[in-house]
Order: structure tokens, then sequence, then C-alpha cells
């Protein structure tokens, strides 16, 4: 069975959000689009306590964008997002919610960041995602979502780790790009390490 992964698609990683996304909204048409084609459909959601270590503003002097150790990982600090209780942390509105089986949370420990959705950082604290997969029959996975170069990237890499075949659907995911060209490092390194790139018309034309 394949299955479609929505990953951290919420209001603070929007454009108006506390993390924007450039064109982050611009996916969520495409993603409603694919998931009448897919049994299963499974969301993750970012959800952070308010005092959680990869939040600048709970590090006195430092400020989103500079670099910390957080339990022995670096760590880059990001502004407030995502906190649980916040409309922040809700799914973007027009994100079409009624296929999606089950919503697995994630970086809700304070003391490590979690970007995929099927481990914290430190690959220390597993969210169930796999299990959950691989009970359902799960083969394949399609990854779409928010942001492409952190938290699909690892999502899929995850994935593949897992051992899923793993497909990231190109045009329904968007950067951060901290830094020039990211979007494209990591489609390059999802490739280089054994995922498929496409587009969703791809994956229609594939599903139909």
């Amino acid at each position: 069975m394949d299955a479609l992964l929505l990953v951290d698609i919420q209001n603070d990683f929007l454009p108006d959000g506390a993390l924007a996304v450039k064109e982050g909204d611009q996916i969520i048409p495409v993603v409603n689009e694919l998931q009448p084609y897919f049994e299963l459909v499974v969301a993750t959601q970012d959800f952070h306590p308010a005092d959680h270590g990869s939040f600048a503003a709970n590090h006195s002097g430092k400020k989103p964008g500079e670099y910390i150790i957080l339990e022995g990982l670096e760590q880059i600090l990001w502004p407030v997002h995502c906190v649980q209780g916040t409309a922040g942390a809700e799914f973007a509105k027009t994100l079409k919610m009624n296929q999606v089986a089950t919503v697995v949370k994630k970086g809700l420990d304070k003391n490590i960041d979690s970007y995929s959705g099927f481990y914290d950082n430190g690959h220390k604290r597993s969210t169930g995602l796999t299990r959950y997969l691989k009970d359902k029959g799960v083969h394949r996975v399609f990854v779409t979502g928010l942001a492409a170069d952190y938290c699909v990237k690892f999502t899929a890499l995850d994935a593949l780790k897992e051992g899923f075949k793993t497909v990231v659907v190109q045009d329904a995911t968007r950067a951060v790009n901290l830094e020039e060209g990211d979007f494209e490092k990591a489609m390059d390194e999802l490739r280089e390490k054994g995922a498929k790139v496409m587009q969703s018309k791809e994956v229609v034309k594939m599903k139909s």
C-alpha cells in the first residue's frame, strides 16, 4: 500500500505565520488534489511546549538563525512557532482533513527538536509512525508539506532508513531557504539517498 504524508501544513509555516515559508500556502491545493488517490493519508503536526529549547526567545541574548548545542546536538534557533494550544499550531484552514487517518505529533520534548515525522533529531525517541505504517501494510510513502529543507527532507530520509520506498512530491513542498538554493540542495540530497522526486501530475497519472 502507498501512504501520503502531509508534513506540518500548519498556520505558523504559512506566509503570515511565525516561521513563514514563502509560498507555503501554494502547496495546499496540490496536496488536496492528491489525497483522493491514496488509501491512507497521515499528517504530522509540529507541537511544541512554550519553553522549547529550539526557540531563540528561550535563550537570553540569542536571535533566530544563531546556533547552540542542545542535548549534545547542534541546534539552529527558531522564532517561537507551533506552540501547543495556539492558532499557529493548527492545520491550515484550507487543508482538507477528512481523509487524514491519524495525526502524528512531534517536537513535544522541550530538550530536543524533531524535524522528522519518524524520530526526534537525535533518533532517541520514535513517534510511532514507522510501526503505524507497517501495521497498515504500507511499503511506499509520498511526502508533501513544509518545509522542504527541514521537516520534509528529514521525514523522507527517515522513511528511507525505515525501509519505505520514498517519493517526494516536488510541487507539494516549499523551502525555508535560509540560504539561496537550499530547496535544490534538499532535492539533490534526497535523490542521492534513494528517494524519487516527482511532480504531482506524475503522481496522479501513476495512481489513476
